[in-house]
């Protein structure tokens, strides 16, 4: 005799979930790994759709190798259940149409209802700058791209990076430029100078902030890979991208019109990115990053590894509850899209190592809040 089982109401599914997720540990979903024609999956973003499910688009690399300067588009995968499980096949969003590449995506929700979709076109290694399309059925289709950044150059923003402030009026880009000072087409110049381009029309038109931040060192690296976050006394703050040991900081008073010298954080990380966003539920800021305050001298300022999470209830000067997420010796972590579903954090992210290429793999990790905290 078999026992056939009635599926949970979405009601019942819905209180099963609550139930688990606050306290639930981390689980790390290895969503996107790179196969046969598909070397590299990386840098993406969430975004809440209106029904309930969660978008997260990312970069789909589909030349014979990972590198930046490989041929991408951009990809997309859902979730129904609050990121726990995730659609298998992939969905195209946008096609290549840089001379190189299309790739390092930011989802936004505008002011009007409109989900914006932020990525970078390159070109070259002198050309390479943002772009936006909107969509006002979820994703389904997307307007024309309007060019971000006028201005000639090569501009790096960085993936899950674009932010809307004061209540979502202003849209703000930090982004890190870097100048080419010599005839090579193909040369890059690492060292970054951060900015930010505004725009107070819902990303209609832009405009560049009236301080461009410089390293005060002759750091080969400058000032890499910016980002942005709101505090609570309407500051803002940039955290960004050295290799002098830890991020560091600015301030702006003025919603990104004008910028404090840069000093350095509490966040002691090698040269690479971290990110920032507020819990909802707790108000406070949450941080990702590779923490180098407890590493080996093996490790320290070198690799991308352990990929850490802390808290901070000051409004980032000082962190706390610090746990690694990741911590294979020889992982390589970073590029993290931040989200949150009810008492959960989903955390999509690079995750490459031995065997598997630094740069190629993906994946996605969510933990409860009470976890987070303990």
């Amino acid at each position: 005799m078999k026992l056939h089982l009635a599926a949970p109401s979405a009601l019942l599914h819905s209180l099963l979930l609550t139930a688990v997720a606050a306290s639930a540990e981390p689980v790390t979903i290895n969503l996107l790994p790179p196969g046969s024609g598909n070397p590299r999956n990386t840098e993406g973003s969430f975004a809440r759709l209106k029904d309930g499910r969660i978008l997260f688009v990312y970069s789909r690399f589909s030349s014979e190798g990972p590198a930046d300067s490989g041929a991408a588009s951009l990809a997309a995968r859902y979730s129904s259940d609050g990121g726990l499980t995730w659609t298998a096949g992939d969905e195209k969003i946008i096609d290549n149409e840089g001379g190189m590449n299309t790739m390092s995506v930011s989802l936004l929700r505008l002011k009007g209802g409109e989900l914006a979709l932020f990525y970078m076109r390159k070109n070259s290694m002198l050309d390479c700058r943002p772009y936006l399309r909107t969509s006002r059925d979820e994703g389904k289709t997307w307007s024309a791209p309007r060019l971000a950044i006028a201005e000639p150059g090569y501009y790096v923003l960085n993936n899950d990076r674009a932010v809307a402030i004061r209540r979502g009026r202003r849209l703000i880009l930090p982004v890190a430029y870097h100048q080419n000072e010599t005839a090579e087409p193909t040369k890059f110049n690492s060292r970054g100078v951060a900015m930010c381009y505004l725009s107070d029309d819902q990303g209609k038109t832009w405009r560049r902030s009236k301080t461009k931040l410089e390293n005060p060192t002759s750091s080969p690296a400058g000032l890499q890979e910016p980002g942005v976050v709101e505090l609570k006394d309407g500051r803002l703050l940039m955290f960004l991208r050295t290799a002098m040991g830890s991020q560091y900081y600015s301030y702006s008073r003025d919603g990104g019109e004008t910028w404090t010298p840069v000093e350095a954080s509490a966040l002691a990380s090698p040269l690479s990115p971290a990110s920032i966003k507020r819990v909802p539920k707790t108000g406070h800021l949450l941080a990702v990053w590779n923490d180098h305050a407890r590493v080996s001298d093996e490790i320290r300022n070198k690799l991308r590894t352990p990929l850490t999470v802390a808290v901070s209830r000051d409004e980032g000067k000082t962190w706390e509850k610090a746990k690694n997420i990741a911590d294979d010796p020889a992982g390589w972590y970073c590029y993290t899209a931040i989200d949150f579903a009810g008492n959960r954090v989903l955390l999509g992210y690079n995750a490459g190592g031995a065997g598997i290429g630094r740069l190629s793999r993906t994946v996605i990790t969510h933990f409860g809040l009470d976890w987070l905290y303990q």
